[in-house]
C-alpha cells in the first residue's frame, strides 16, 4: 500500500478540496433546504472530522519543484469568489423564497469559504511577481472591504512580524476581540504610511493604491445596493466582516505570543520559523491552501502554495488542533488562554 504520509498534498486535491463547496453554495441558494444545511456542514464538521485522519500528506514537495498549474487554480477560485458574493447577497436579503434559517446557513457557510478560501487564494496572488495576478488578489480584499491587507501584509507585516511594530501580531495574554480592533486600525495606518513612503520615492510616478481600495470598497457597496436596496448593502457587510474576522483570527493565531529576541546590537534576530505557529492537519491546509504552513511562508513569501514545506516540530511551535478550530476557540479569550497556555511555553521562553 503506498504511504500517504510521506507524500506532499497534491494540486489536485487543493482544487477538490477548495472548490467543491461552491456546487454546494449555488445549490443551496437556488434549491435551499438540505443543500444549504450540507454547504454549511462541509465548512465545519466535515472539515474538522477529515483532519482527524492524522498522517494524510504530510510530506513536502521537492526542492525548487515548480507548479505551473498552481496559479490557474488561484484564478479559478477567485472567479468563484467574485461569482459567488454577489449572489449569496442576492439570495441571502433579496426575494430569494428561502426560509430564514436557509438562510443563516448560507450566510454562515459562504462567510466562512470567504474566510478560508478566498482570503488563502487572495493572499497567494498579492505575493505574485505578475502585475495581473496582483491586481486579481487585490479586488477580492477591495470586494470584502479590506483592501488595504494588499498593503499592510507585505510591506508591514512581512518586514515587522514577531514584533512590536507588526499590528498583526498578538501579543501573550492578549484576548482576540481587543486584538481585532487594534490590528485593523495599525495595519491601515502603518500600510498608509508604507505606500506613501513608496510614492515620495516615486517622486509623483506612482497613485498610492489606497484610492484603489477605497474606490473598490465603494463600488462594492454600489453592487450591493444595485442586488437588494439597503438589506443588500448590510448582508455585504455582514459577510466582509465575518470574512475579515477570520483573516484576523487566522493573523492572531498563526502568531500569538511569539516574539523575536533584541539582539546585544539592538537589533531584532531575524524572524524564522519558531515565530509563526502552524497545523499539521491535512484537509484544511488543502481547504487553505497551505496557509497553515506558515513559517515556511514567511521564510519563502514567493514560494507557491504546493512547495510550502512543513518545519520539524523541533524548528518550529505546532497547533495541537486544525487552524479553523484554533480560531474557533480564539473567540473565547479565556479558554483560548487556557489552551494554549501549555504550548506556548516551550516557545516564548525557550
Amino acid at each position: 500500500m503506498e504511504d500517504l504520509t510521506s507524500r506532499p498534498l497534491p494540486l489536485a486535491l487543493f482544487a477538490l478540496v477548495s472548490a467543491s463547496p461552491l456546487a454546494l453554495f449555488a445549490a443551496g441558494l437556488w434549491l435551499g433546504g438540505v443543500w444549504a444545511l450540507a454547504a454549511l456542514i462541509y465548512m465545519t464538521l466535515f472539515a474538522v472530522a477529515l483532519d482527524q485522519i492524522r498522517g494524510f500528506f504530510m510530506g513536502n514537495a521537492p526542492e525548487g519543484a515548480e507548479f505551473p498549474a498552481a496559479d490557474a487554480l488561484l484564478v479559478a477560485l477567485a472567479i468563484g469568489h467574485m461569482t459567488l458574493l454577489p449572489m449569496a447577497v442576492a439570495g441571502i436579503a433579496g426575494p430569494s423564497g428561502l426560509a430564514p434559517w436557509e438562510k443563516g446557513a448560507l450566510f454562515a457557510a459562504t462567510g466562512l469559504w470567504f474566510g478560508q478560501v478566498s482570503n488563502p487564494a487572495a493572499h497567494e496572488l498579492i505575493h505574485r511577481g505578475n502585475r495581473w495576478l496582483h491586481l486579481l488578489g487585490v479586488a477580492i480584499y477591495g470586494s470584502l472591504l479590506f483592501g488595504h491587507h494588499a498593503s499592510a501584509h507585505r510591506l508591514v507585516h512581512h518586514r515587522h512580524a514577531a514584533s512590536a511594530e507588526d499590528p498583526n501580531t498578538a501579543r501573550a495574554g492578549e484576548g482576540f476581540w481587543r486584538f481585532f480592533l487594534r490590528a485593523w486600525a495599525g495595519s491601515f495606518r502603518k500600510g498608509l504610511s508604507a505606500e506613501r513612503a513608496l510614492s515620495a520615492r516615486a517622486a509623483g510616478r506612482r497613485i498610492n493604491p489606497y484610492a484603489g481600495y477605497v474606490a473598490l470598497a465603494v463600488a462594492s457597496l454600489a453592487a450591493a445596493w444595485a442586488i437588494a436596496g439597503a438589506a443588500g448593502v448590510l448582508v455585504w457587510l455582514g459577510l466582509a466582516l465575518h470574512a475579515q474576522s477570520q483573516l484576523l483570527l487566522s493573523d492572531y493565531v498563526q502568531h500569538y505570543g511569539l516574539m523575536r529576541r533584541t539582539l546585544p546590537d539592538g537589533r531584532l534576530e531575524p524572524v524564522s520559523a519558531r515565530h509563526s505557529w502552524n497545523a499539521p492537519f491535512w484537509f484544511t491546509s488543502a481547504l487553505m491552501l497551505n496557509a497553515p504552513r506558515h513559517s515556511d511562508h514567511h521564510a519563502h513569501p514567493a514560494r507557491p502554495y504546493p512547495a510550502l514545506r512543513m518545519p520539524g516540530t523541533d524548528e518550529a511551535p505546532m497547533l495541537p488542533w486544525p487552524l479553523p478550530v484554533a480560531c474557533t476557540i480564539a473567540l473565547f479569550p479565556p479558554l483560548w488562554r487556557r489552551a494554549i497556555a501549555p504550548h506556548l511555553a516551550r516557545w516564548r521562553f525557550s
